[in-house]
């Protein structure tokens, strides 16, 4: 059974501090001591201090009765280049598979129980909202965005008695990871464990966030004039074709007999739309369970995936080298595609990790959403709104 790279620690809940130590197994202790900061990075793609961290998030909660109770304390430790299987796993800790999937998903689940208060929380004043678009102005050059949506299959081996819930339009089985991400490749939002059945509309027209939007819950400030000009805007998210047009969730015109004006729109949003197709990537080339089909429950699933976004955020947050070195991430001053979206585009590198959703087209989006948009389109156009590469990238 899979496991997830970087997030297992189970220990004696009392003497997890004194044990440190013997935390990995032998031949990693070897190789990799504390002081080792280059293997230390190279195996965990984080740093000591990071880590330390994370063990203390863990060992403030009582993970596993099973491991808690046996006269060593054990760890969950996967290395990074490869997914382990917790049958791998096992052997090497000498520990039965069934333990170490407890200590996994124990670990997973008190992870996020700990953290998400701290690194997975939506936005719920206007202030932090804010925050949020003056990020994507200033990085992206993309007014009153308040973050780049997106949905992935994560491939899953087919739960029993499901019949064809899970299964989803490339013919195999998958849940369902949609998510908001911020101008900085972090999650501000997460929604995972639908069935891979859904398209990506589908997922959002029944997921809590539209219903939060609708409902006025997130306190999303007011509309308020693009930058330099008296046109005044509501604040939305972007995405791409497969989502609704709507006046809180711009996507880019059909691709189909564009005009020149279209075309600079389509790129301006592709811009600020595709960090969350990095995020995505990152998520996926750091925490590699995602690189592979995982042989659990889609609950377990759940579990697994929602610790890993914490994680991703708070190595986000700390600005964590090992995770994510600065020549991994899209610089574009002037236009320059980074290294994420290069690799996201490849088919090659795309064997193996999230694959997009069915693209659902039947859309009847209302006027206002239409006339934002197009509004959108001259502010990109003009003098006040353009910037000076965008003719060379359309």
């Amino acid at each position: 059974m899979a496991a997830n790279n970087i997030l297992g620690a189970a220990l004696n809940a009392s003497h997890c501090a004194s044990w440190r130590p013997r935390l990995l197994p032998r031949g990693i202790r070897r190789k990799h001591p504390a002081n080792d900061r280059t293997g230390f990075k190279e195996l965990l793609r984080m740093t000591s201090k990071d880590f330390d961290f994370l063990l203390e998030q863990v060992c403030m909660r009582d993970i596993t009765t099973a491991v808690v109770e046996r006269p060593t304390p054990s760890c969950f430790y996967p290395s990074i280049p490869k997914c382990e299987t917790f049958k791998s796993l096992g052997f090497q800790y000498r520990m039965g598979t069934t333990t170490v999937s407890q200590i996994v998903l124990s670990s997973c689940e008190a992870l996020y129980e700990v953290m998400k208060e701290d690194y997975l929380k939506t936005p719920t004043s206007e202030a932090a909202w804010r925050a949020i678009a003056a990020d994507f102005f200033e990085k992206w050059q993309y007014p009153n965005c308040l973050g780049a949506l997106d949905g992935k299959h994560i491939y899953i081996q087919p739960p029993g008695h499901s019949g064809s819930t899970f299964h989803n339009y490339k013919g195999r089985f998958s849940v369902v990871l949609m998510a908001v991400v911020d101008a900085h490749y972090r999650f501000v939002y997460v929604s995972v464990g639908a069935q891979g059945r859904l398209s990506d509309g589908g997922l959002f027209a029944h997921s809590d966030l539209r219903r939060a939007m609708e409902a006025g819950l997130l306190n999303v400030p007011p509309p308020e004039p693009l930058p330099n000009t008296d046109t005044v805007m509501p604040y939305m998210l972007v995405a791409d074709d497969a989502f609704p047009l709507r006046t809180d969730l711009q996507k880019p015109f059909p691709y189909r007999q564009l005009d020149h004006d279209q075309r600079i729109y389509n790129y301006r949003l592709s811009r600020a739309r595709r960090v969350v197709e990095n995020a995505f990537g990152i998520l996926a080339n750091r925490l590699r369970v995602f690189r592979t089909t995982i042989s659990l429950d889609p609950d377990k699933v759940v579990k697994i995936t929602l610790a890993s976004c914490v994680i991703h955020n708070f190595l986000r947050a700390h600005r964590s080298e090992p995770y994510m070195p600065p020549t991994l991430t899209d610089r574009e001053t002037q236009g320059r595609t980074g290294h994420w979206a290069y690799r996201a585009n490849s088919r090659q590198e795309a064997q193996g990790t999230f694959h997009d959703l069915a693209n659902n087209r039947a859309r009847n989006p209302t006027q206002r959403a239409k006339d934002l948009r197009d509004m959108m389109k001259e502010y990109f156009n003009s003098p006040e709104g353009q910037v000076p590469w965008q003719e060379h990238h359309i």
